[in-house]
């Protein structure tokens, strides 16, 4: 149980910043905190797609605070989005055993993530009458929230 529930926050991290949960999920899976060896997914363990995720995550962050980006509740961000938040959650659930379960969990998870998100910084942003604090904020709840998640598997 304590898979999909990691299965759906790492989703909902996914939902907020789609290159924070693969990142932080091949980060666990080169510690041994999530095991994929032997698996399909083994590649996400190995020495440089940790730094290779980081890197596309950091550029997210870069382009998000960009005012031509568009918005995550678009056809393709927010399939992106989708996508992205069911392979994390499949990873977990086939690293413990429950596959498919994973994956739907990643994947309600990410729709989560990317419509109650798109709300929450929508709501801040008024708050404070600009969106670039609302886009921080929500940039480390994604970083802190995704490497919680991970950590929790790992020493949990």
């Amino acid at each position: 149980m304590i898979v999909i529930i990691a299965a759906l926050l790492l989703g909902i991290v996914a939902g907020l910043r789609a290159m924070t949960a693969p990142a932080v999920l091949a980060w666990a899976a080169q510690l041994g905190w999530v095991h994929l060896d032997g698996t399909a997914l083994a590649f996400m363990g190995w020495k440089w797609t940790p730094w290779i995720f980081t890197l596309l995550a950091m550029g997210e962050l870069f382009t998000d605070q960009l005012p031509t980006t568009p918005s995550r509740k678009v056809p393709v961000q927010f399939a992106t989005r989708v996508i992205v938040g069911g392979y994390c959650g499949a990873a977990l659930g086939l690293a413990a055993g429950v596959l498919w379960a994973g994956l739907i969990a990643g994947v309600v998870g990410a729709v989560i993530g990317t419509l109650g998100g798109a709300a929450a910084r929508a709501g801040m942003a008024r708050a404070f009458g600009s969106d670039r604090p609302a886009a921080i904020i929500e940039d480390l709840v994604a970083i802190g929230g995704g490497l919680a998640i991970v950590c929790c598997l790992g020493h949990g």
